[in-house]
């Protein structure tokens, strides 16, 4: 689950020239397949792309399902960007990382001529 286009990261810095810090929450229920794959998936994305600049919280709806308003979760997996700021989700088993990182806007999107 890599990418080669690298010429195409964003390179995660705010306004002010700092790293920005990335805070996630993953919204699962319960232990399955679907579940684990997601985290593993997000946590290879994380490693090789945010290396030393994120947090990953992995909410179990199973054991916790009053949170699930808080982020108007409708499917799971659910991926919400918490932070930096606008907030994104991404709803499945994260297996495209291309999407994921398009998604969370941590590459930009390959323009096609």
């Amino acid at each position: 689950m890599t990418n080669n286009s690298n010429s195409h990261l964003s390179d995660n810095m705010n306004t002010q020239g700092e790293k920005e810090f990335w805070q996630l929450r993953l919204y699962v229920g319960g232990q399955t397949p679907k579940s684990l794959g997601a985290f593993a998936n997000l946590k290879e994305i994380c490693e090789e792309y945010l290396q030393g600049q994120y947090t990953i919280e992995i909410i179990d709806l199973t054991q916790q399902p009053h949170l699930a308003s808080e982020d108007s979760i409708v499917a799971l997996p659910t991926l919400v960007r918490k932070l930096p700021e606008p907030i994104k989700k991404i709803i499945g088993d994260l297996s495209n990382t291309e999407k994921v990182l398009v998604g969370l806007q941590i590459i930009e999107p390959v323009k096609k001529n």
